[in-house]
């Protein structure tokens, strides 16, 4: 049948539409391709430069209001107010506040309470410079089925994981992956791979069903899930949990690759020590994952092999200090060739060379404080930022407690100081988990739905 020549020429103009529609989305996406570099990758991105760091923070008895709080502060270059406090936004009570993230959208951004099982959802959307509470999610453990501790909050479409650290049952370290809709209505829980039930997963015989973080790589259809302790643990004076033999059994060695789409754990990796933070590399065909482990002060890759098989391996150790130096952190760069590696033991920040995944090479160190956990990296790799606090009964003690933020700029080469907030001397409390801010924000990316 012969078109006619209006359709012909409306059906041009939807084509050309399209095409242009697609190529400013690439355009766009290209020039926006800006935040921190350990975000989800199903995030809607800053458009240029942060303008505000986020700082989930604990409270401290008799320190100001003494709640946990959301901490924003300024970091737009050439502000009057750079480097300092802008809005503070506490919560009710102290909740062990720990990390956060945003929804896929980035108008909210969840933040947990590990001790608590309370999950507060703010607004960053109206107004970024002033978050605002909206919902508090109080029925963690008897919504989920028994998952608690939950541990931050990582974008999916639609909806967020919550990777959690314990059980109601025990509060020790069996735990589960758990999501819920961005409006904060439940969905599911998915239990970590037991030697008892190991859902199919091969590795069955490491399986010890403890959790922390969980970092999804979309083109590859893998989730990877890691481990760290119980509540029980957790809870515990830093000082009687090492005096305690017992307890220091209860901590986790495992990795964990799920088919991500089915939810299906497939694979149990055996990583001793306590993997924590799990990085994935950016690249394209970089087909790997960064952890480290806090007990034995080791990097860990996982990677997929010429096999197409997914394997891991300890690829350098962390520090040389007898004990190890407690690695709590890692940042990888967006060109995947620079990882940054906080240790809390000695308040360092080391620098290691990844352009060769397989044999990291340490280049630089810096001493950030007397403690230090957290760091966030901008995407060009220039502004570095840290935190202090670590787990409110594991913080030091004494001349050794300082509570800070700091800003720095890196080079390639050097970190130099651009900020430093004192926690304490505010009134603010122990700031731990941070997140970038702004007021421009891109569009959604385009992905694969999440199930």
């Amino acid at each position: 049948m012969k078109t006619p020549t209006n359709c012909q020429l409306h059906t041009v103009k939807i084509s050309l539409a399209v095409v242009i529609g697609a190529l400013i989305l690439t355009l766009n996406a290209r020039v926006s391709r800006a935040d921190e570099t350990c975000s989800s990758p199903y995030l809607a991105r800053i458009d240029g430069q942060e303008e505000f760091v986020y700082v989930w923070t604990l409270g401290v008895e008799g320190m100001g209001d003494g709640a946990d709080k959301l901490v924003t502060v300024d970091v737009k270059p050439g502000s009057p107010g750079y480097g300092k406090v802008i809005s503070s936004s506490s919560v009710d009570g102290r909740n062990e506040a720990h990390h956060g993230g945003f929804a896929d959208d980035r108008r909210q951004l969840w933040l947990a309470g590990l001790e608590s099982s309370r999950v507060f959802i703010f607004d960053v959307h109206s107004d970024p410079a002033k978050p605002k509470l909206t919902k508090t999610i109080d029925n963690f453990a008897e919504t989920t089925g028994g998952a608690v501790g939950p541990h931050g909050a990582y974008a999916l479409p639609g909806r967020v994981l919550i990777p959690c650290l314990s059980n109601a049952k025990d509060k020790g370290g069996k735990t589960a992956l758990v999501e819920y809709s961005n409006d904060g209505n439940y969905i599911t829980t998915h239990w970590l791979p037991t030697k008892e039930d190991a859902h199919g997963a091969s590795g069955a015989e490491f399986a010890d069903g403890y959790g922390y973080d969980a970092r999804v790589l979309p083109r590859k259809n893998a989730l990877l899930t890691s481990s760290f302790t119980g509540w029980n643990n957790y809870t515990m004076d830093f000082g009687k949990l090492t005096a305690d033999p017992e307890a220091m059994k209860h901590f986790g060695s495992t990795m964990v690759m799920w088919d991500f789409h089915a939810r299906q754990p497939k694979k149990v990796f055996q990583v001793p020590g306590a993997p924590l933070e799990i990085r994935w590399a950016w690249g394209d065909k970089h087909n790997y994952a960064f952890t480290a482990t806090a007990l034995t002060s080791k990097l860990w890759l996982v990677y997929q092999d010429d096999r197409g098989e997914w394997q891991a391996k300890e690829v350098a150790p962390i520090g040389e200090a007898k004990g190890g130096v407690l690695p709590v952190d890692i940042s990888i760069s967006a060109d995947d060739k620079t990882l940054f590696v906080d240790s809390f033991g000695d308040g360092k920040c080391r620098v290691f060379d990844v352009s060769d995944p397989q044999k990291p090479k340490q280049i630089y160190e810096k001493q950030i404080g007397k403690q230090v956990n957290m760091v966030s990296q901008s995407w060009d790799g220039k502004r570095l930022y840290f935190t202090s606090s670590l787990l409110a009964r594991w913080d030091k003690q004494g001349a050794d407690n300082e509570q800070f933020l700091r800003g720095y700029a890196w080079d390639g080469k050097e970190l130099k100081q651009a900020f430093d907030l004192d926690f304490t001397a505010l009134k603010l409390g122990r700031p731990h988990h941070m997140l970038f801010g702004s007021t421009k924000i891109g569009a959604n990316r385009t992905t694969v739905a999440s199930k």
